[in-house]
């Protein structure tokens, strides 16, 4: 029987890492992960059930994801060829660090975002330098530039709208990043639905921007379909290293169903813009609270009581929020996903409870 020191097999930088724990608690109302409280309509599931029925399972999938690209295309006013599928918006990271970085290479953020950019660098042994945010959640594009051109950064990584803040950063200062960094700037629109804020059409003026997108937060969040769009060279070098069929046959068909009747998604993401600003206006009126302006589908408050107090106390009443208090510049912030009326109306008393004792 064999029995050696795994450890002294793991890469260092692999060693380091702690594991991305998604929490699982069970709770009947779920405003933790920022996907959409609303299935697809029953038109759609139709139209998914007809589908699955000519989808050949034993077959491979289009290993190009042709007919969702030309559906994507279409909709969003770019070329197939500037486009490249992901399994979420995660893998189109991966591949980008992958291209563009070799290990000891240094990427830079802003502080805090999205825990991904640093958790799939530090695990290919690429440095992460953090630009910390100002008390708007903004970051000053000549401190982000002068740090890229200190650490000789390869790419910069701005959430648009920012999560956990939810607000979108100053156009002005995305843009002078964009125009004068000489490395590549990615700009993470997963929000985009919420916020209709976008670069996308900067990318024929600007060959180092890449944009990404995600139909998790739409409606989609199961079969995991993210979509970069970059110059048609960044496209072609992320093909070589895209690992064969990574988008499969299910997520391809729904995401291009998704796309292409997309009325019925539009009218769920109003109805989430209307609920969250009946939310933010009902927490406003609670003086030991403060909302921070939000674009995308979440919100960020602050409370003057614990924050993990409160997360307990909602947890105990069956309502599952995300609890940010561990990061250091967001002591007793909470942040909570929009959901549908009756889960936002528990959400709200359940706060006010919690308040009031």
């Amino acid at each position: 029987m064999a029995s050696i020191d795994l450890t002294k097999l793991i890469q260092e930088n692999v060693r380091s890492l702690k594991p991305y724990i998604v929490e699982n608690i069970s709770c009947e109302v779920k405003l933790h992960a920022n996907e959409n409280p609303f299935s697809p309509t029953k038109e759609l599931l139709a139209l998914f059930a007809t589908s699955l029925q000519k989808i050949q399972l034993n077959r491979y999938p289009d290993a190009d994801s042709k007919k969702l690209k030309l559906a994507i295309a279409n909709r969003h006013l770019v070329k197939t060829d500037n486009l490249v599928i992901g399994n979420g918006s995660d893998e189109i990271i991966l591949l980008l660090l992958q291209v563009f970085c070799k290990e000891g290479d240094t990427i830079i953020i802003p502080d805090p975002t999205f825990t991904m950019y640093s958790i799939i660098s530090q695990s290919l042994g690429i440095k992460t330098k953090t630009i910390p945010l100002d008390h708007n959640w903004d970051f000053n594009a000549n401190e982000l530039l002068e740090a890229a051109e200190k650490s000789k950064s390869r790419l910069i990584f701005l959430s648009y709208p920012n999560n956990p803040t939810g607000n979108c950063f100053s156009e002005t200062e995305v843009r002078q990043v964009i125009e004068e960094f000489s490395g590549i700037v990615v700009i993470d629109e997963a929000y985009y639905d919420f916020s209709k804020k976008s670069f996308i059409n900067e990318i024929k003026n600007h060959n180092n921007l890449v944009v990404l997108r995600s139909l998790s937060k739409i409606g989609l969040a199961a079969l995991r379909v993210g979509f970069g769009v970059a110059d048609p060279f960044i496209i072609q070098e992320i093909n070589k290293v895209r690992l064969p069929y990574n988008s499969n046959a299910l997520s391809q068909n729904f995401a291009e169903h998704i796309i292409n009747n997309f009325t019925t998604v539009q009218n769920q993401i109003d109805y989430i813009l209307k609920e969250r600003n009946r939310v933010i206006t009902e927490l406003k009126k609670i003086e030991s609270i403060y909302v921070f302006p939000t674009d995308s589908n979440f919100f960020l408050f602050k409370t003057e009581k614990s924050a993990s107090d409160l997360f307990y106390h909602l947890m105990y009443n069956g309502i599952l929020v995300r609890n940010l208090s561990s990061h250091p510049k967001l002591k007793n912030c909470l942040r909570v996903t929009v959901g549908n009326k009756n889960e936002n109306d528990r959400f709200l008393l359940a706060v006010k409870e919690f308040v009031a004792n």
